[in-house]
């Protein structure tokens, strides 16, 4: 298979690149790489595909939040948040289902957030409980055998700065998450959340 990961320089992104190129060809994108891609541009999304072509899967491992208080989040920061996690990988599905092959799949990237909250951290809730919403409600609707699932891990255990502001959770490795990437590009579920957790 051919694969676009998008947010491949990151760490969960860098895991899911090692395990899929394994067995199939990887192509990687992010704001830093060539071609470049910036998921809240419809026209750099184009780009992207436009220099690439057709796959046979793409996947998301991306989206930025704000962590702050509540009582400190903004409207603005909602709206930062929905833009980047949310409405970017919605954007990659809206525009990439053109250059994906038949039978074709997506897998985008949610997290702990939506089941089990953490103070400061409402605005990834919600982002990440949106797409929970709408990655079952998509795949009642995507065409030409496409499937599409999300996952949805906890925290890493490579992130040891994060591990304070998740007390009581149970890191988890990179590769354990990349694992859940490749039952959802390799497999044949679809509508799923996959969560992983320690």
């Amino acid at each position: 298979m051919k694969i676009l990961i998008v947010g491949s320089s990151g760490t969960v992104g860098k895991a899911v690149s090692s395990r899929l190129g394994l067995d199939h060809t990887v192509l990687e994108a992010s704001r830093r790489t060539y071609p470049s891609v910036d998921l809240t541009s419809d026209d750099s999304v184009r780009e992207l595909f436009e220099v690439i072509g057709q796959v046979d899967a793409i996947v998301a491992c991306t989206g930025t939040v704000p962590f702050k208080p509540l009582r400190d989040l903004a409207g603005s920061d909602y709206q930062d948040a929905f833009n980047d996690k949310v409405l970017g990988q919605i954007r990659l599905v809206n525009i990439g289902r053109d250059y994906l092959n038949d039978g074709g799949s997506f897998t985008l990237t949610t997290g702990i957030l939506a089941r089990e909250p953490i103070l400061t951290g409402a605005a990834a809730s919600m982002a990440n409980g949106a797409l929970e919403s709408w990655v079952p409600a998509a795949a009642t609707e995507l065409d030409r055998g496409h499937r599409i699932n999300a996952v949805s891990a906890t925290v890493l255990a490579e992130a040891p700065g994060y591990h304070a502001f998740f007390p009581g959770f149970v890191p988890v490795p990179a590769a354990r998450v990349a694992a859940a990437y490749a039952k959802s590009v390799e497999g044949t579920h679809t509508g799923k959340v996959y969560g992983v957790e320690g």
